[in-house]
């Protein structure tokens, strides 16, 4: 019989795409099922131009213990695994471009491996104070894959390979204090705070939002190219209609409602 349980619950807040993982009984550990559900609902949050921001989240104690290697170990080995099915986007953007729109996280229990590269891929973090964080790939035998290689020395090399070459247990203190989560919220709070940091974003421009992202994402791969585009995109996005809002309900104080146009 065919297992028919989503791995990832979708919900859509309005202008938010909710994405809740959803496999408590492994504590949310990602299996290839999980991985390809997941780049599914990213390539609906890049695609669809009435959401705005992504939002994710677990259920139950812990936001994950990372992979299921019963169930990839063996594929890695053979390459005989698919994580980006067609219509998805790898959320840890590396095997495609990355979601255009921003990510918020709320982490909480275990956030294990692929849970701190899915925070270094996302754009804001919330964790539980209580959460507890590790790298230990390399107590597995393997080395990190999704990301962290790559994005964790930014925050600080000597950080970085304090945890990546240790494997050893850090908390959302030390992980706020190196830069992986911006907020520590008391615990069972931090999918609600991370809901409105979302709702913040969602209420800007969300053309100006994109261009915004996009523009401190060049920036890390050329600081120079991403400094010569500034001006054409600003002068773009200063044609939109939403800027033509902005600039007429701007001393009324009251919401400007931006259309993304």
């Amino acid at each position: 019989m065919t297992e028919t349980t989503p791995r990832v619950a979708i919900e859509r807040r309005g202008t938010i795409l909710h994405m809740t993982l959803d496999r408590v009984d492994k504590r949310n550990a990602a299996d290839e099922r999980m991985l390809q559900e997941l780049s599914l609902a990213y390539g609906q949050l890049d695609r669809d131009p009435t959401l705005r921001a992504g939002v994710v989240s677990a259920r139950g104690d812990h936001f994950t213990a990372g992979l299921d290697l019963a169930d990839i170990a063996p594929k890695l080995a053979t390459g005989r695994i698919r994580l980006v099915p067609d219509g998805g986007l790898d959320p840890w953007g590396l095997q495609t471009p990355p979601v255009r729109k921003p990510v918020v996280l709320a982490v909480q229990g275990t956030c294990l491996t692929l849970g701190i590269e899915l925070a270094l891929a996302s754009d804001i973090v919330v964790a539980a104070d209580s959460t507890v964080f590790a790298q230990l790939e390399v107590a597995r035998g393997i080395m990190p894959f999704g990301g962290a290689t790559v994005r964790f020395p930014r925050l600080g090399w000597g950080d970085a390979m304090r945890w990546v070459l240790t494997g050893d247990r850090f908390d959302a203190a030390e992980a706020h204090r190196i830069g992986l989560v911006q907020e520590v919220v008391p615990a069972g709070t931090e999918l609600e705070r991370a809901l409105e940091l979302a709702e913040r974003i969602a209420a800007q421009a969300p053309l100006a939002v994109q261009a915004t992202l996009a523009a401190a994402r060049e920036a890390l791969v050329d600081t120079a190219d991403a400094v010569g585009s500034l001006l054409p995109t600003v002068q773009r996005l200063g044609m939109t209609n939403d800027a033509r809002r902005a600039a007429e309900g701007y001393l009324d104080g009251k919401p400007i409602p931006f259309q993304g146009d």
